[in-house]
């Protein structure tokens, strides 16, 4: 999880000396030092200032940002729980190491690429190399707990071991100097594609984030989704979906997005009328949608883009229907559960006007509107952000307090420095996992033996696929699963025919899925201590209204007209009927029939759910077998309804 460091404002008290937080005093300036050295010099590479000449190659500028963000993930991240309101002595101690190990190499690439240093060094050399792999391992564990850090420890050694392991686990076995200093010299592990894609593209991203968060913008979305859906019948679930689709789609992280937005939502669903269970369950399904959603996504979009070679603006053309459908999927269950148990929304009086909010906020819309724009519109995804960050920085200097102009500041270098730190302390391990199916030529066994167990049979390939996903999605973080996926799985879903684009999309919705699904359900138990539910019911339920995204994996591999490929006539129809049979399929799941307004019965349930797969199904005849059961259900409950009508009359007549 990520580090909690938000600096509040109490009273005058200064952030560096304020108790009962982990950094203060010479943690705090440090971590402030290094988060700002760190955004200048990427500032300075992004947009090329050469500033005092400045510009480093590619490789030494990767080993800088590590040196200068895995020390911030040691001070804000503990070893320990017990460690959570002080940095030990042992903290400063591997800080050091970090910094000092990256900069040597920051500072000799030219012998690492001159010398073949990746392949046989000096002995202080191997030494340091090895001292990057133990702190890689040791900020995995700190930043994403212990799960990731085994995987990520079995993979680190894998070269040493793979010649001793039969069939496609059977790989290239080196000694363990060249394992590490393949792992921290070479350009395929630690300061690999993971590392590049944060020092190159997603810093800007989390730069943008945080200014939105400091500057006032959760607070506006929060406010913006009361004000246009507060009142509707089950007002406050339907706040909560678009809150924290709004918010997750910005920041990316699923944990915060149910911390920050649920807090407010969830005891607000629960006042509406809705059980402690199913409020969790709604936030932690909206939240874990907001990093499927564009423009951003969260850095594993930025990471698949880099995988796939394509600009970023493709990656989130295509993820816009399938996350818009996840997101009325949500919309319309919560209706219905409202609609049958007859919850109302909050009075007019105790939301927001519109427009008091949009005269307040135009600022966070503009923004965001300019991000778009910017990132359809031009190649410059790295630059992008940090346009649009300067207005939103300027709008926070503008409220803050006169006597306090530099705390909003602080706040923003603070937190994308832990940010940061926290991503390079996860990623540089995660790197570990891709070097050694690389160098050892595993990566590409394993998918050729996948497609030979499915026997091309592309059906029981995307099974075999979205199992994998599923079971890793449980120990790692999503950017982890991805990443691994991406070189081991991907590859043999294109070779069996598949979309590339449908592919890396297919396997992303299915990491994602362990976020809802028990027993690991991270977002649900997070969700749950807030609602004061029990977990596993909390869980369930999540992984009910969630389960849509069981389906839309398959949906957008199968059809890619989902992901906007295709001839606009046939993506017109892939939509439409996928809205319709998202009507379907909510109806049955809440038992519940809109124009009508009455509960379903179970037969009518169970057509809707027939109907509505038939739908999701390409093909003529499954399409004219849902709309048939569509038209029996609804012809069924209007005559019903009409025939229900003179008996009432008559008996009124009769009184």
């Amino acid at each position: 999880m990520q580090p909690e460091i938000t600096i509040e404002s109490v009273g005058d008290t200064k952030p560096w000396a304020r108790e009962g937080v982990r950094l203060t005093g010479a943690a705090w300036f440090a971590t402030l030092v290094l988060s700002s050295a760190g955004l200048a010099i990427i500032l300075n590479q992004i947009f090329n200032l050469q500033v005092f000449g400045f510009r480093p190659i590619s490789t030494s500028y990767y080993y800088i940002i590590v040196g200068l963000f895995m020390p911030v993930a040691f001070l804000t991240s503990p070893a320990r729980e017990a460690d959570t309101e002080r940095v030990r002595w042992y903290d400063w101690v591997l800080a050091a190491v970090a910094f000092g190990v990256c900069m040597y190499f920051a500072a000799h690439t030219d012998e690492i690429l001159n010398r073949g240093w990746e392949y046989q060094a000096p002995l202080p050399v191997v030494l340091q190399a090895g001292a990057l792999v133990l702190l890689s391992l040791e900020a995995v564990r700190r930043c994403a707990g212990l799960p990731l850090f085994i995987i990520c420890a079995i993979f680190a050694a894998f070269p040493l071991y793979t010649g001793y392991l039969p069939g496609f686990l059977w790989g290239v076995q080196m000694s363990l100097p060249e394992t590490v200093l393949s792992h921290s010299l070479g350009v395929e592990s630690i300061i690999g594609i993971p590392i590049r894609v944060i020092a190159d593209l997603l810093i800007g991203f989390i730069v943008f984030g945080v200014a939105l968060t400091v500057s006032g913008g959760g607070t506006f979305f929060m406010d913006l989704a009361s004000a246009l859906m507060g009142h509707a019948r089950g007002g406050p679930a339907k706040v909560a979906i678009l809150s924290s689709g709004f918010f997750g789609s910005l920041s990316g992280s699923v944990i915060s997005n149910v911390i920050s937005t649920g807090s407010m939502t969830i005891p607000t669903m629960k006042r509406c009328g809705y059980p402690a269970a199913y409020a969790g369950a709604v936030e932690s399904c909206a939240s874990t949608g907001g990093a499927l959603m564009p423009p951003v996504m969260g850095s594993v979009a930025f990471v698949m883009a880099s995988f796939m070679n394509v600009p970023y603006a493709e990656i989130m053309v295509a993820a816009t229907v399938p996350a818009l459908l996840f997101y009325l999927v949500l919309l319309i269950q919560t209706d219905c559960y409202a609609a049958r148990n007859g919850l109302k929304g909050l009075p007019r009086d105790q939301l927001p006007k519109v427009w008091k909010v949009l005269r307040s906020g135009w600022v966070y819309l503009i923004s965001l509107a300019v991000l778009v724009v910017l990132l359809l519109a031009t190649n410059a995804e790295a630059k992008a952000p940090f346009y649009v960050t300067v207005l939103l920085v300027l709008t926070a200097l503008f409220r803050a307090r006169k006597d306090n102009m530099l705390r909003p500041l602080l706040d923003m270098v603070m937190e994308t420095g832990a940010t940061i730190g926290m991503l390079v302390g996860v990623l540089a391990g995660v790197g570990m996992v891709v070097g050694a199916l690389a160098i050892t030529g595993v990566g590409n066994a394993f998918s050729r033996e996948l497609l030979q167990y499915a026997g091309g049979n592309p059906y029981l390939l995307l099974v075999f696929g979205a199992l994998t996903s599923f079971i890793l999605g449980m120990g790692m973080t999503v950017s982890a699963c991805y990443i691994f996926l991406a070189v081991v799985l991907a590859p043999a879903l294109v070779q069996g025919g598949f979309s590339q684009m449908a592919s890396h999309l297919f396997i992303l919705y299915w990491a994602m899925l362990s976020y809802i699904t028990p027993p690991v359900a991270m977002a649900a138990v997070a969700a749950s201590s807030i609602a004061k539910a029990p977990a596993m019911r909390t869980g369930v339920t999540a992984m009910r209204l969630g389960a849509i995204l069981f389906v839309l994996p398959f949906l957008f591999v199968l059809q890619p007209s989902l992901i906007l490929e295709g001839a606009p006539g046939e993506i017109v129809l892939s939509v439409s009927t996928a809205i319709l049979s998202i009507l379907m399929l909510s109806a049955a799941s809440e038992r519940y029939i809109y124009f009508v307004g009455r509960s379903a019965r179970g037969w009518e349930a169970l057509v809707l759910l027939a109907g509505g797969l038939c739908l999701l199904v390409p093909g003529l005849t499954t399409d004219l077998a849902g709309l048939a059961a569509l038209a029996l259900v609804m012809g069924t409950a209007f005559l019903s309804k009409s025939a229900m009508r003179p008996a009432v009359a008559t008996a009124k007549d009769s009184e």
